[in-house]
């Protein structure tokens, strides 16, 4: 007999950026820890049809999937906890579900019908939950509902869960709502009215929620857990105290205490399994008690939005426990940097990391900073456009090459160094057309990127439409520049590096997107360890110094 799939909806109440996707993925992590096959999916309300054209200030990260769909960044914290990859069928939007239920109506697909949100819209949701379960390769699916109950665009996807409910049957079902307690300070007290409004909000719907978690930054009090278990008909065992804590990967290990992963399993009517969480717990020891510390500086132009660079940030946490060490991240702003005055942001930090970006704005202080780090032999690590900056920066103050430039920065440039690639010339729509995905790279022999993986053959993910230019390679090669990975099919460059540099690498894809919990991406391991030698090599170069005066 085929094993019935089970799916667990997560949805949010009160306010927004409460956690839903971090509390999806801890309870997907302790579903995992006693052997069931998780995935979660993330159904987001917004009319766009991906994130990948929306500002960063609107939307923070655009993650990447293997198969080259532009996401939601939960999509990160599902991959980095659970430890499975994301495809196309795990972000859904609602201009994807309208999008397809319009051509299906153009192509008289509904015989003549009056198209409407019911049956319509909902059946679309529907068939792509399923289509998720129905794989075969999963015991639990989670799908995290965006925004919040009461949101009128996220109608449509309650009301295809109340439906899914009722198809499926409750025994294989099961809702997650996510929610705050807020405390007041004027009065003393901790206030459950927000919940129970936003519970009776779904209750209107015809949703009853099997397990509340309740934010707060204190404990929750039994006589707090028992109104709001009495006002929102659900048992107060099922109330869950989900308190704020200094790092995200303590979450998984914060449900233990209150049994989280055995009462989601019971619900559910699951195997009763031990959980393996000592990886886990490990890792979080050594997140809490590193043994080195070490500032890496990141210059890029949305230092004050940090979601913009989620991956990134994760990516260091986990290269700090492989390095039993505590990365602090520096934030440069491009903007303020130039060749003159970049050594006055370098005082502090033992490496330097360009990331990924688009446009003009900002990218003379990249390259500064990327001058500074060449020079001053602080190791460098260029992501994307981080890579293409450094390009730039070699091949106008090494190879001579006077005003070289991205095409993408001055279409007049007289050396383009860095040049529109040629399979995006003639493309004029801007979402979903860039290189995008997987990608493989074959590795140089003797290379700190072949030392860091191991291997030759390697597979990154891409977001980009400028590339190396191949007609420079020689140039920039005969000045000392050494190509260390190239794509096999395409001959573009992928990775660059400085042999006479104590670290110095540019990548053309976003290996950030790649790193896991307790799968740490190589290079972000080799960095870290490189920005703790420069440390720890300075330091003995000022003591020397103290002691000679």
């Amino acid at each position: 007999m085929k094993k019935k799939t089970k799916y667990i909806f997560v949805t949010g109440g009160v306010v927004s950026s409460l956690g839903k996707g971090i509390a999806a993925a801890s309870i997907g992590r302790l579903l995992k820890a006693r052997g069931f096959n998780v995935t979660i999916m993330k159904l987001d309300p917004y009319l766009n049809v991906d994130p990948g054209t929306m500002s960063p200030y609107q939307h923070g990260e655009v993650y990447v999937t293997d198969d080259g769909v532009e996401t939601d960044l939960d999509l990160g914290h599902y991959e980095r906890f659970i430890h499975t990859d994301m495809t196309k069928d795990n972000n859904t939007t609602a201009g994807q579900i309208y999008e397809t239920v319009l051509r299906r109506e153009r192509k008289g697909d509904y015989l003549g019908k009056t198209v409407q949100v019911i049956p319509h819209i909902t059946d679309e949701i529907k068939r792509r939950i399923l289509k998720v379960g129905e794989s075969g390769k999963y015991d639990v699916v989670f799908a995290e509902v965006g925004g919040t109950v009461g949101d009128i665009e996220g109608q449509p996807f309650l009301e295809a869960i109340r439906q899914f409910i009722l198809d499926e049957g409750r025994e294989n079902t099961m809702i997650i709502h996510l929610t705050l307690v807020p405390y007041l300070e004027h009065s003393g007290e901790m206030k459950t009215k927000p919940t129970q409004h936003s519970v009776m909000k779904l209750r209107e719907i015809g949703l009853q929620p099997d397990m509340l978690l309740c934010r707060t930054d204190r404990p929750l009090e039994n006589s707090d857990r028992d109104k709001i278990a009495l006002f929102c008909s659900i048992s107060p065992e099922m109330v869950i105290e989900a308190r704020n804590e200094d790092s995200i990967y303590q979450i998984p290990l914060s449900y233990t205490k209150y049994s989280v992963g055995d009462k989601v399993a019971a619900r559910l009517g699951l195997p009763n399994r031990e959980a393996d969480l000592k990886g886990w717990k490990n890792f979080v020891s050594k997140v809490k008690n590193p043994t080195h510390y070490v500032r890496i500086g990141i210059c890029g132009k949305y230092t004050e939005l940090r979601d913009s660079y989620k991956s990134i940030i994760e990516a260091f946490v986990h290269a700090g426990v492989d390095n039993d060490a505590k990365v602090e991240l520096k934030w440069l702003d491009s903007e303020q940097m130039t060749l003159d005055n970049a050594h006055e942001f370098f005082t502090d930090i033992s490496g330097l990391l360009v990331p990924g970006g688009f446009g003009e704005r900002g990218s003379e202080g990249k390259i500064a900073a990327i001058n500074h780090a060449r020079t001053s032999r602080v190791p460098f690590f260029g992501i994307c456009l981080g890579l293409q900056c450094a390009i730039i920066e070699f091949a106008r103050h090494v190879c001579g090459l006077q005003n070289a430039n991205s095409t993408e920065f001055n279409p007049d440039t007289p050396h383009p160094v860095i040049d529109l690639m040629e399979t995006q010339i003639d493309i004029t729509d801007l979402g979903g057309t860039m290189r995008l995905g997987a990608w493989d790279c074959k590795l140089q022999k003797n290379t700190l990127a072949f030392r860091a993986y191991g291997k030759i053959m390697i597979s990154e993910r891409h977001r980009h439409r400028y590339e190396v230019n191949n007609d420079y390679v020689k140039t920039l090669q005969d000045n000392g520049l050494r190509v260390a990975g190239v794509n096999p099919g395409s001959g573009l460059v992928e990775v660059i590096e400085i042999p006479d540099h104590p670290w110095f690498i540019g990548v053309q894809y976003h290996p950030e997107l790649k790193s896991r919990v307790l799968d740490t991406h190589p290079l972000f391991r080799d960095f870290v360890r490189a920005a703790i030698e420069h440390k720890l090599s300075q330091a003995e170069v000022d003591e020397e110094f103290d002691e000679d005066r």
